[in-house]
């Protein structure tokens, strides 16, 4: 079960959130060729991933910046790149090109922060946009909750697209991180849940002056937490039919 889209439209081109998606792609392109060698794949992550033992001790700062844009294997990127997709449009709508890109690179900052809380100690390299993309999760949250959400679930073989409110999703999504956090051990790699988890928290701090901005609470009241605009119209399914030919 995964989002595939919104029915949110956003008011200008989000040349930015394109700009990140292509940035990301081409870097990952870069060296997919190293995932053939272990070694030098390390190697590379060694110098370009947070580190957090090396965080801690005040060195690699710039890999706060720099693991944004690198990915663990074809179905991380993809499933980043969906997410930024769906909802960084709208966010860079509310904030601008340029405040959104910093906006952007402050949530993923603040999350490689709370993933070398979450374990300074360790020496497992971390890599992905994940925690800045939560940060874009987190403020759309805070500016449409009700937005529409159109989810694809998969039972084996069929396939179905339903409609939610952006606050369910996001607030399961977030739950599993929280709860992946506690339950996950830090230092021992795999999801990096606490950079997920904080990633979000930030991204919604930083867009309350957003929100503040559109009024707050009389914000959400005078819209009744659906985004300010007429909803993206799509047919019921994308699915295409095949008709069966007259004999």
């Amino acid at each position: 079960m995964f989002p595939i889209r919104d029915h949110n439209p956003s008011g200008r081109t989000p040349y930015v959130t394109y700009a990140l998606i292509v940035i990301n792609v081409v870097v990952f392109l870069s060296y997919v060729g190293l995932f053939e060698n272990p070694r030098a794949l390390n190697a590379f992550f060694f110098d370009w991933a947070i580190l957090p033992a090396r965080i801690t001790h005040g060195d690699g700062l710039e890999t706060l910046v720099t693991s944004m844009f690198l990915h663990g294997g074809w179905m991380h990127i993809a499933g980043n790149m969906l997410f930024l997709w769906i909802f960084g449009d709208n966010l860079e709508d509310e904030m601008g090109h340029l405040g959104f890109l910093a906006f952007y690179l402050a949530a993923g900052i603040g999350a490689g922060l709370v993933h070398v809380l979450s374990a300074p100690g360790s020496l497992v390299p971390t890599v992905g946009a994940s925690g800045a993309i939560a940060g874009v999760m987190g403020g759309y949250l805070l500016l449409f909750p009700k937005a529409k959400i159109d989810i694809i679930a998969i039972f084996i073989i069929f396939f179905k697209i339903f409609t939610i409110p952006a606050w369910i999703m996001l607030a399961i999504w977030f739950a599993i991180q929280f709860f992946g956090g506690i339950a996950a051990d830090a230092n021992a790699g795999g999801v990096a849940y606490w950079a997920h988890a904080g990633g979000f928290v930030v991204g919604a701090i930083l867009t309350l002056p957003v929100f503040l901005r559109r009024g707050g609470k009389s914000y959400w009241d005078e819209n009744e937490f659906h985004p300010p605009h007429p909803d993206a119209v799509y047919d019921p399914s994308d699915i295409p039919t095949i008709r069966r030919r007259r004999r």
